[in-house]
């Protein structure tokens, strides 16, 4: 397994989020890789100086063509860090940095997760989260740090303009021109309209 810091638009290496890749075993019959190894994804966070994660919660999605789902996080008391994949399709996945004080606050990393490349991107607490359909369907597996909380979930807009996040770079011929969003997601508020209590500190 090969984790790595992720670069954000202006080129800087952003500490949090890493991208996992795992090391797959194929043949003519097919492949063969481990999704999870607790030990393995444990030295990864510590050799990038971060706490050891402890999961309590597996989702599971399906997407069509062209939908958006996010920007989603939890603050506390009940933070959720989330490692997702994508085992059917692919998407363009992103994570934003939302903890006020840090030096990449506002700034944005993405991936491209597909069941071809195996990837997967770990999203720790304090950053927000949102993933766009690029294949005809997708589905995707994400584990995370805590349970649901309705009254910790928050979100921001997807196309918050100082964010800046390259969706239509990522979508491709088939998405439609305008992201499919959920009512919650289409009228979520902009960053900077958040109160301080609704960012990590």
């Amino acid at each position: 397994m090969n984790a790595e810091r992720l670069h954000t638009a202006a080129g800087a290496s952003m500490a949090g989020p890493l991208l996992i890749t795992p090391r797959v075993f194929g043949d003519d019959r097919g492949f063969f890789f481990e999704s999870w190894n607790q030990r393995a994804f444990a030295a990864a966070l510590e050799a990038d100086g971060q706490p050891v994660a402890d999961f309590v919660q597996d989702n599971h999605s399906r997407s069509s063509c062209g939908v958006l789902r996010g920007l989603h996080y939890q603050l506390p008391p009940h933070p959720q860090g989330k490692l997702v994949r994508c085992v059917l399709g692919e998407i363009f996945d992103v994570a934003v940095d939302i903890r006020r004080g840090s030096a990449s606050f506002g700034q944005w990393v993405g991936a491209r997760l597909s069941a071809a490349n195996h990837q997967q991107l770990w999203v720790p607490a304090g950053f927000a989260h949102g993933f766009l359909t690029l294949s005809e369907h997708a589905e995707v597996l994400y584990k995370t740090t805590d349970f649901w909380s309705r009254d910790c979930e928050r979100a921001i807009r997807w196309d918050d303009p100082p964010l800046a996040i390259a969706w239509q770079q990522e979508q491709g011929a088939p998405a439609p021109a305008t992201p499919l969003l959920s009512d919650k997601d289409a009228i979520a508020p902009l960053l900077a309209d958040l109160a301080d209590h609704d960012l990590f500190s």
